[in-house]
């Protein structure tokens, strides 16, 4: 018997007999057994909502860096109006730095609930998919702080940062700006990769439609050719940008229907039964 379990039969210590406290250990092991499923129950009502919602909070801050930050604040081909707009707006400027540390934490527990819903259908692929869509676009979040932060700094003009003037400062913070758009459009890769293992989850699932396998694997497609295309031909970028939107819809598509209808892994004798019947 487990050694936690014994404060909770010291009364019947008296008992010295074996049937006795055999007939005790066959109670705890019956109640246990039925405590299991209980438990199993509450802890894993709908695990899909709960993935629904952590995608439903990085669309929504993910956005706020990534286009209202820019569209707002960064001049295109003006370091020094650039520069005025955040000295002017800082509060925003740091807003936009917390909207990408939420959005790196939030990717972590997001393809975590991810992996707790899709792991019984391929373990493999479900590691796959959480260290290319979590680990590795959250430490690239994370790291990319440091530029609008480098860039903040040159902007407020620390005293060490004297012996530059403020247009070299301003130049240079238009540099960190520019490096964190670079750094995206390098994550957009694994904002692709990451969705081929997902897609082939969903597609295998039975418990999640198919047709957002198929979204998902062309949403992967359309990330990879944006990336490619901003690191070899950025003059194209904006138009296939246009282009492809329809195509990065497949991420809506499923953060809705995880939000609205839920996912629940199938029990594995069913899944099992259903495979073969397949």
């Amino acid at each position: 018997m487990p050694l936690d379990c014994w404060p909770q039969v010291k009364p019947l210590a008296r008992c010295t007999t074996r049937a006795a406290f055999a007939r005790v250990e066959k109670l705890f092991d019956g109640l246990r057994r039925k405590a299991r499923p209980l438990q199993g129950m509450s802890s894993t009502h709908n695990p899909g909502r709960v993935a629904g919602f952590l995608y439903l909070l990085l669309v929504v801050f993910a956005p706020f860096r990534l286009i209202y930050i820019p569209s707002t604040l960064i001049v295109p081909g003006n370091a020094t109006a650039t520069a005025n707009n955040i000295a002017a707006h800082e509060l925003l400027f740091r807003f936009g730095i917390v909207a990408d540390l939420f959005c790196g934490t939030i990717l972590i527990f997001l393809v975590l609930a991810l992996y707790r819903l899709l792991k019984g259908v391929d373990q493999n692929l479900a590691v796959l998919m959480v260290i290319l869509g979590g680990l590795l676009p959250a430490t690239i979040d994370f790291l990319n702080v440091l530029n609008d932060a480098a860039a903040l700094m040159l902007v407020r003009g620390a005293d060490f940062l004297f012996v530059f003037e403020r247009p070299q400062r301003d130049a240079l913070a238009m540099l960190f700006l520019r490096l964190h758009r670079q750094e995206i459009v390098a994550a957009e890769i694994l904002w692709g990769l990451w969705l081929f293992p997902l897609a082939i989850l969903v597609d295998r699932s039975r418990f999640l439609p198919r047709f957002l396998g198929f979204w998902l694997i062309i949403n992967g497609f359309a990330y990879l050719a944006l990336s490619f295309t901003g690191l070899l031909l950025p003059q194209y970028e904006h138009m296939l940008s246009n282009i492809t939107f329809p195509a990065i819809l497949g991420e809506m598509a499923i953060m809705l229907w995880l939000l609205i209808k839920g996912a629940k892994p199938q029990p594995m004798d069913a899944a099992a039964s259903s495979s073969v019947a397949g």
